[in-house]
């Protein structure tokens, strides 16, 4: 609660009254989960009366739940500078150090707000969780060995997979999918027709996992797709196929629950694989995130990159994966913390230089599903409808044909959600019925970690044209 001489400081009994009503209005928009509005709200408080730790405090939490991670720590920061006993700034700062990976900084604060509120159940369970990850990160560093490390693909065993007797959930029978997983990815594909395999490529552009409960089955639903389709379904990676965000999101979590630790070490080792872009006809870059903090990237300076490895926390790797567009010329530190906002300059000379004619990316929500920006030369495309239930947005696909390549935008609403299922029904036992995909899915292993990094060379058919190559996928031939 805000303090008279808080909310007064230098302002007029009615500027301070001003800043109050926004206030207010703004939680009550956070309350129906509106947080941008409640954010422009805060900020209209904020620009009336800059003295209050509380509106920082708020507005950290409304950035937060819209994943912009680098203006929740500031806002936080400030909310702590403002006012150094306000124990909610500590838990927002330390919420968004988590979020940023930087678990180290994130304790600090979670041991200041355990501290001032030993009572609190909330704040000691994430202290205890966020010092069990640094534990547990300082453990496998203490561990590591660089040299010959052993691929988690080649240790699993699928001969001694236990199937369990008593297991009465849902089964794969035949090698069929029984159960109605991902119905919004079913609905978007009774939208768009057929196509002819030969001509029809399809490209998902990073995050596949981390939302929700079914984020196993979204995963191997995509991978079943790669299997079935190796050279005309792709997968780009995004910032959430990465460990740390898997730690901080759930997936990791979800894995061992209905797997096992082994699993979770596995899907990390396939994500690192995961080109980082794709290029179409040597025209469009697709990418997850966004451009770079320099004007002189390349595309073969992409191709280069190591990209078996967890994404650094800089650099062209990081950016691919966690940049976003601006209105604004130029470059602006970026709302997450990580990667770099750039603006429409920066699209036109990134295109000009490597002869594109525009990119395509993920990332962020738009309301229609899509956004073109930059003058036409920087897409967005989200996928996901009314994203984590809250948000009421379109989800969109784009559908390009080869010979002019003018993105054509397909738009959709959220289906009904499918019933709760009983923990017990999503295990990890597979019914021997089911051995058929058991063994698909160790082939995927082995095809994650010793084929993905060749794809990257392979001529797509049915084009002779050469080759990209690396971290960029060549498409010579999208569709015709």
């Amino acid at each position: 609660m805000s303090t008279n001489s808080e909310i007064t400081g230098k302002n007029s009994p009615e500027e301070a009254e001003l800043a109050e009503k926004f206030k207010t209005e703004a939680n009550e928009y956070f309350k129906k989960q509106d947080f941008n509005k409640a954010i422009e709200l805060y900020s209209k408080a904020i620009d009336i009366n800059p003295n209050v730790a509380v509106y920082y405090g708020n507005r950290s939490f409304a950035y937060l739940k819209t994943e912009c991670f680098g203006y929740a720590l500031t806002d936080a920061s400030k909310a702590i500078e403002l006012d150094k006993s306000y124990v909610k700034g500590y838990y927002r700062r330390a919420a968004a150090h988590m979020s940023l990976g930087k678990f180290k900084l994130a304790l600090r604060d979670y041991e200041t707000v355990t501290t001032a509120r030993p009572n609190d159940k909330d704040a000691k369970a994430k202290y205890m969780e966020c010092n069990k990850i640094v534990k547990k990160i300082a453990f496998e560093k203490a561990i590591a060995v660089d040299d010959c490390k052993k691929s988690i693909a080649d240790s699993i065993n699928l001969e001694n997979m236990v199937i369990e007797d008593e297991y009465l959930g849902p089964k794969l029978e035949d090698g069929k999918v029984t159960e109605q997983f991902m119905k919004d990815l079913m609905e978007s594909y009774k939208k768009q027709g057929k196509l002819h395999r030969k001509y029809a490529y399809k490209l998902f552009n990073g995050d596949f996992v981390d939302r929700g409960s079914f984020s196993v089955e979204c995963i191997f639903t995509l991978f079943g797709f790669k299997l079935l389709y190796p050279d005309h379904f792709f997968m780009s990676r995004g910032n959430h196929e990465s460990q740390t965000m898997n730690q901080m999101y759930g997936f990791e979590g979800e894995v061992k629950s209905k797997y096992t630790a082994q699993m979770s070490e596995l899907f990390t080792e396939v994500y690192n694989w995961l080109p980082l872009a794709h290029c179409l006809n040597s025209r469009v870059l697709v990418m997850h995130g966004g451009l770079f903090s320099r004007d002189d990237v390349t595309l073969d300076e992409i191709r280069k990159i190591d990209r078996n490895r967890q994404p650094p926390e800089d650099g062209v790797m990081c950016e691919l994966l966690w940049s976003d567009p601006q209105e604004q010329q130029g470059r602006a530190p970026s709302k997450r913390g990580v990667g770099v906002q750039f603006g429409p300059d920066v699209t036109e000379k990134f295109v000009e230089l490597n002869k594109l004619d525009y990119i395509i990316r993920s990332h962020e929500v738009k309301n229609e599903g899509y956004e073109k920006a930059h003058n036409g030369h920087c897409i967005t495309v989200f996928s996901a409808p009314n994203y984590c239930d809250t948000m009421g947005n379109k989800g969109a696909f784009i559908t390009l044909r080869g010979k002019d390549l003018k993105p054509k935008f397909t738009t959709y609403t959220a289906v009904e959600k499918p019933p709760p299922v009983h923990p017990t029904e999503i295990r990890t036992s597979i019914s021997p019925s089911s051995m058929v995909w058991l063994n698909t899915t160790g082939a995927l292993a082995n095809y994650a970690t010793e084929a993905v990094s060749k794809i990257s060379w392979a001529v797509w058919p049915p084009s002779k044209s050469k080759v990209s190559g690396g971290n960029t996928e060549h498409h010579s031939k999208w569709s015709d």
